[in-house]
């Protein structure tokens, strides 16, 4: 049964990020769609100034006996034009242009007879008429001579600037809130680090001496009643050794963990041995695979993940099934495979990356974070876990990767 209140809050969050996801992507949106507006009217202001221009250009070649001041007024308003257009006839002819680079259309030649000539670049005009053709379509003026003139141009440097700003802006928003959710993300799991560290601390202290109390008590069974080879007192030693070593988990969280080699399938074995008994005889246990496998592992770690993996595989099974282990290797990649798989009723596929999360569980009692420990366990020793295969009704199957033979530096716990 699911456990409403985790799944509630769990819910709530998710539906926190993704409005504020769509809110950004509101904001965004906006921005582009009024920037294009914008640039979607300057651009026509500026066709308008062009056509402007060559009317005026026009009007100065074909009116020679205006008087002073009209052609005076004319030329102010050609002049006027500030962004970079090319007049040409119809035959590709360059005629008349504007704000060009100077330093390429006039430069200085010097003939045989020492006579210096300002002349222009033909390639560079060629190159910026490519650019201009391919930028806008041509603005087509006829002529009273019956000849046509195509005005060309391109966009200011302002227009061109106000098309990127908003992607440029965008962009520094995205980076400033990436690195913004960083630091602050990462300022918040060091504080429910040293929270998890201080309460995990103070458990293992508060069940130190009960523990030891317990261990007192079953050698004074054992001696009053002459029990030294009683099964039922072996049991239970069994299982406050068990409650030591759980306090000892608890005390070492904060501090890095020694991994050594060790075989995998006698560690798994052992683990099961023991839990096996403690468990319904409904179900049947399965250890299969290579029994020669090594690892470099923190036993008192690895028997938690393992732990939790067997006890969610039994809460999984209502009454009767199989949960088997197989560890397998792939020699290639240098890993070894850990598949630990029962017949209980399954997990959804929308499931799979969410149950590794913290507060995430099915259980009507439970808090969320077996799974959610059990991947930070295999990450100390730089391994994955992941559901590899479910069906519901029929059973789940996850992997443990762990690397073989491979030298690296763990991490705290």
């Amino acid at each position: 049964m699911v456990n409403k209140e985790h799944l509630y809050q769990y819910n709530n969050k998710q539906r926190w990020k993704l409005l504020l996801f769509l809110f950004a992507a509101f904001i965004a949106a906006a921005s582009l769609l009024y920037t294009n507006y914008l640039v979607k009217n300057l651009s026509r202001s500026e066709r308008t100034k062009a056509e402007v221009w060559a009317m005026s250009t026009k009007s100065i070649i074909s009116m020679p006996d205006v008087d002073d001041e009209f052609i005076s007024f004319v030329y102010a308003v050609r002049d006027s034009l500030s962004i970079p257009a090319i007049i040409t006839d119809s035959a590709g002819n360059i005629i008349f242009w504007r704000q060009l680079d100077s330093t390429k259309t006039n430069i200085q030649t010097q003939t045989d007879s020492a006579v210096t000539h300002l002349e222009y670049d033909p390639g560079y005009f060629q190159k910026q008429l490519s650019l201009m053709q391919r930028n806008h379509a041509p603005i087509y003026l006829k002529l009273d001579t019956g000849g046509t003139w195509l005005v060309y141009y391109r966009d200011s440097d302002a227009l061109r600037q106000l098309r990127i700003f908003p992607y440029l802006q965008l962009s520094l928003i995205a980076l400033f809130l990436i690195i913004a959710y960083t630091v602050f993300n990462s300022i918040k799991k060091s504080e429910q680090n040293q929270v998890w560290v201080g309460m995990a601390k103070e458990a293992a202290h508060q069940l130190g001496t009960p523990i030891s109390s317990l261990m007192g008590w079953l050698e004074l069974v054992r001696i009053k009643y002459a029990a030294q080879d009683d099964s039922i007192l072996n049991e239970m030693e069994r299982d406050v050794n068990r409650l030591e070593i759980v306090a000892d988990r608890f005390s070492k969280i904060g501090s890095t963990p020694t991994l050594t080699n060790h075989l995998i399938y006698p560690v798994i074995l052992d683990y099961m041995n023991y839990f096996r008994i403690r468990t319904s005889e409904k179900i049947h246990f399965e250890l299969t695979g290579d029994k020669n496998l090594e690892a470099k592992l923190n036993i008192q770690l690895f028997d938690w993940i393992i732990e939790n993996l067997l006890k969610n595989a039994v809460n999984a099974i209502e009454s009767e099934g199989n949960i088997s282990i197989n560890i397998t290797d792939n020699i290639a990649k240098e890993e070894i495979f850990i598949d630990i798989s029962d017949t209980g009723k399954g997990i959804p596929k929308s499931n799979f990356e969410t149950i590794f999360q913290p507060g995430f569980t099915t259980r009507k009692r439970g808090w969320g974070l077996g799974l959610s420990l059990t991947k930070r366990m295999v990450d100390y020793h730089q391994g994955q876990i992941f559901v590899k295969e479910s069906e519901i009704g029929k059973g789940t199957t996850f992997r443990i990767i762990l690397k073989s033979n491979l030298k690296y530096e763990p991490t705290q716990v």
